[in-house]
């Protein structure tokens, strides 16, 4: 009787706690990293996936690879995930690892550039996808996409502060309905194939080459790819959230990629059996064109079906980046406001604001759709640091208490793939690579200025302290209180050591 009131008292206890909740089960799990890799990338990679690889077959080669290379990394992140159990994904690896510049190079390009110029895309897309029935003959006014961009941020970043259980529903439902808008075009795809057009999949006309292909080339394909598949280690960056990760991460991670590579080869094969590749290069919205040529007067259900996937992939995008700032601001990398949450709501106010405000900012710039190979470079970087991370702790610390312990062929594998893709795409776009290394390499004098030099003005301390309490009075958030059990497995293998 006891020890029934003592374990109800400590579930109280712990329910009053003002600290990120544990609200994400296995499903909400799997809908997170299948939500965030199902985006826009299915919808405007195919184009640039193909005019790099050359041929249909071989653009077909670079989607099941890219799917089996990303189930390499994933496994090499559930490792991570479970021995070093910090929500924060990549950056808190890295920082672990290697230390606080490192972590800080990955966390500066990420928030400066990545992530943001990611969303927007995706904002776009969404944008783009709902005005087309309006503007069937011409292209949506740039106004308007950009206007409809930031009213569809806004208010999912609303949604985001206000509850985190609304944010994973709405990320369950999107998911599952995009799901179905895919399945939709696989079925009608394979009734195609059925009934005998399949031309263009025939092995003769599959590997007949527009131009000779190139490893440069095919390693941009890649890069391509990648950006459709970007996403599928972002469970990593909530996994405080996550309802017993040690058990749910990896098998989340182990339903959703496969899953999600099957998807993308069979949507590609269901393009190619009704579009020649010149018509899914001439077009700039695939789906919607796929949807032209074979539903009829039902065209309307594709963009309509990617509208809905875009607005999940920005929900998860912010839902995500947003725990990124957290976890920066929390190892004292960022404003320490970032680091607090809502105190009724448990929610990261802060960080989530100023996602949303560089998302705005950079939709302000211009089109984004030309960032593509950039934004997948940095991705790549940091999957490669992450994993090489891995291989070092491994050495470092061998008696670390790890619940997942992956083949050391997995994460060599995915090191070599990771070093030539991107050495030739170093070689192929030396300026669009050479900038990405450019703007993180910017952060080394912002993190030894802004983070290591402690003798900075009085008065700069007191105008953050002043901005840090105004901030706390405008969002009514305060610091979580920590919960030991999180970082215990970590904790007591550093004693071992």
């Amino acid at each position: 009787m006891e020890d029934k009131e003592k374990k109800k008292k400590d579930k109280n206890s712990n329910s009053d706690r003002v600290t990120l909740k544990k609200e994400i089960g296995l499903l909400s799990a799997c809908a997170i990293i299948i939500g965030n890799i199902i985006g826009s990338g299915i919808f405007i990679s195919p184009k640039g996936v193909l005019e790099h690889a050359g041929s249909v077959g071989l653009s077909l080669i670079v989607w099941v690879c890219g799917g089996g290379i990303c189930t390499l990394g994933s496994m090499c992140y559930a490792e991570l995930g479970v021995t070093i159990p910090k929500s924060g994904g990549d950056y808190s690896y890295v920082t672990e690892i290697f230390g606080g510049l490192v972590g800080f190079l990955l966390l500066w390009s990420a928030v400066l550039i990545m992530y943001p110029t990611t969303l927007a895309v995706i904002a776009l897309t969404f944008s783009n996808y709902v005005l087309q029935p309006a503007f069937q003959d011409c292209l949506p006014p740039y106004i308007a996409t950009r206007l409809l961009a930031t009213i569809c941020i806004l208010f999912l970043t609303w949604v985001n502060c206000s509850s985190v259980r609304w944010a994973t529903r709405i990320q369950d439902v999107f998911t599952i309905g995009k799901l179905l808008a895919l399945a939709l075009i696989i079925v009608v795809g394979l009734v195609q194939i059925c009934t005998g057009h399949y031309d263009y999949l025939k092995p003769s006309a599959a590997f007949e080459f527009r131009q000779d292909p190139s490893v440069g080339q095919i390693a941009l394909a890649f890069l391509q790819a990648s950006f459709a598949y970007s996403g599928w280690n972002f469970l990593n960056y909530v996994t405080e959230e996550v309802v017993e990760p040690r058990k749910n991460l990896p098998r989340a991670i182990y339903i959703s990629i496969p899953l999600v590579t099957l998807v993308y080869t069979m949507t590609n094969i269901a393009y190619f059996s009704s579009m020649t590749p010149e018509e899914l290069l001439a077009s700039n919205a695939v789906a919607v064109t796929f949807g032209e040529k074979l539903l009829g007067m039902f065209s309307w259900v594709m963009p309509i079906s990617v509208a809905l996937s875009t607005f999940g992939g920005i929900n998860g995008y912010l839902f995500t980046s947003s725990r990124l700032c957290f976890s920066g601001a929390r190892e004292g990398h960022l404003p320490y406001l970032l680091a607090m949450i809502h105190l009724k709501n448990c929610t990261p106010i802060p960080a989530l604001l100023v996602c949303c405000t560089a998302t705005i900012v950079i939709l302000c710039i211009g089109e984004m759709h030309n960032l593509i190979n950039y934004v997948s470079f940095i991705n790549y970087l940091s999957y490669g640091v992450t994993i090489a991370g891995l291989l070092y702790l491994r050495k470092k610390r061998p008696n670390l208490a790890r619940p997942i312990k992956v083949n050391m062929l997995i994460p060599i594998t995915y090191m070599i793939f990771w070093a030539v893709l991107l050495g030739f795409s170093l070689y192929s776009e030396p300026v669009v690579c050479g900038l990405g290394m450019v703007i993180m390499l910017t952060g080394v004098p912002v993190y030894f200025v802004g983070v290591r030099c402690k003798d900075k003005p009085k008065w700069i301390y007191r105008l953050v302290e002043r901005l840090t309490y105004m901030g706390q009075k405008v969002c009514y958030v305060v610091f979580p209180q920590e919960d030991p059990s999180e970082t215990e497995p970590l904790t007591a293998s550093k004693a071992i050591d």
